[in-house]
């Protein structure tokens, strides 16, 4: 169990960069009122460490892998569930699409611990592709972590993140595509808002083309 007084050096490091058993809580409340913290996992990073990844604007996030009492796992499925997809109904919500509901990704939950995930989008991995990101050294989060984040981050601090950015993730569909995840707010104003779940399809042999004669 952490101690309070790591938690609380740890929360005026970040500041609102801070996601930890409080804020957590705002977003688990959603689902259970009496929810309870069972385990408060210890911050394993080095204080050096946190300090720099503070200055450098990443979200320290408490992840809990199951809402108690219920002992219910917090996935994306299980977010799905609760906030639906219809933003005339009610907001934050995910963006209107089912194509991922047999993959086995939404089912995943956060192991209990503390991760950290940069809070924009880095300037210069805008319009790469994947492979030439990874080449830099950059490691991507797990879908769960993206989607816990931004729930817990919007029902705590009232702000959306990635709101008009996509965010590539770790995980992949059946067929090895990637996913990416994000882009709340449609800046052209064509869809709808909704926090999406997309993948970036690969060139395979059945993609081609027919010739056309006008």
């Amino acid at each position: 169990m952490e101690s309070v007084a790591n938690l609380t050096r740890a929360k005026q490091l970040f500041g609102e960069n801070f996601l930890g058993p409080d804020e957590v809580r705002c977003l688990i409340e959603k689902f259970e009122k009496e929810y309870c913290i069972n385990e408060i996992p210890q911050i394993t990073y080095s204080w050096d460490f946190l300090e720099k990844c503070a200055k450098d604007g990443y979200l320290l996030v408490m992840g809990v892998p199951e809402i108690c009492p219920q002992n219910r796992k917090l996935t994306i499925r299980s977010l799905r569930d609760k906030f639906g997809f219809d933003p005339d109904v009610a907001e934050p919500c995910f963006y209107n699409q089912d194509w991922y509901l047999t993959e086995t990704f939404i089912d995943e939950s956060l192991p209990l611990g503390w991760y950290l995930i940069k809070k924009y989008v880095i300037e210069d991995t805008r319009a790469e592709l994947p492979a030439d990101i990874l080449s830099k050294g950059i490691k991507f989060p797990s879908a769960i972590l993206c989607t816990y984040a931004f729930f817990t981050y919007y029902f705590a601090k009232n702000e959306y993140l990635w709101w008009h950015d996509f965010v590539w993730c770790c995980d992949t569909d059946h067929n090895g595509d990637r996913i990416y995840v994000g882009k709340y707010h449609d800046i052209d104003g064509v869809n709808k808002n909704g926090f999406s779940i997309h993948r970036h399809l690969a060139l395979r042999p059945c993609y081609g083309s027919v010739n056309y004669i006008g």
